[in-house]
């Protein structure tokens, strides 16, 4: 075998970001296997980077699903942050609802900590500010805590077809039904 600038196996020895590769490797292995499947040697392979390098960069598997929720807590935030600015509550929920459906790596791997070093600065401040529209919507804490109850409820019970929205109906359509219960707007 002979080494070039690809290496011997004909791809790149390095990213252009290496920690954005990882991370995206880790989201789709956990989408394909579930969070507790997911090992650093598959998303490694995933990635087509030496088996070391997840290590490198995230210590470990707690490490690197901390990472994973860290990035979900902030494409929530600017979700739900978007929503806040175009409408009430009812678009704060329904883009809870939607975030999960579209990002369900993050979703399921964002509430789970025994996974993750929960502890982590990053995460806790990634956390604090995903949950400053709903606070800030809702207008004090028990009510907030009513409604994250609410949206995290739907959306969990849809990510696992424990129910669906009506025929001719829409996830979002049913989560403005059921956030409008709340009567916040």
């Amino acid at each position: 075998m002979r080494a070039t600038l690809f290496g011997v196996t004909g791809r790149p020895y390095h990213h252009g970001d290496l920690r954005r590769a990882l991370l995206d490797a880790a989201v789709a292995a956990i989408e394909q296997d579930g969070a507790g499947a997911l090992s650093l040697r598959a998303v490694a392979r995933r990635a087509e980077v030496s088996h070391a390098a997840p290590t490198h960069h995230f210590g470990d598997k707690a490490g690197l699903l901390t990472a994973v929720a860290v990035q979900g807590y902030e494409l929530l935030h600017a979700a739900l942050t978007a929503a806040a600015r175009s409408g009430g509550f009812t678009d704060v929920g329904v883009a809870y609802v939607r975030f999960a459906g579209e990002h369900p790596a993050h979703f399921a791997v964002m509430f789970r900590p025994e996974l993750l070093h929960d502890d982590d600065p990053e995460l806790v401040a990634a956390r604090d500010r995903a949950g400053e529209p709903l606070l800030s919507g809702a207008g004090d804490r028990a009510t907030a805590t009513a409604a994250w109850s609410l949206v995290h409820g739907l959306a969990t019970l849809l990510r696992h077809g424990v129910i669906a929205p009506a025929p001719n109906s829409s996830v979002e359509d049913l989560a403005r039904v059921v956030t409008r219960k709340l009567r916040l707007d």
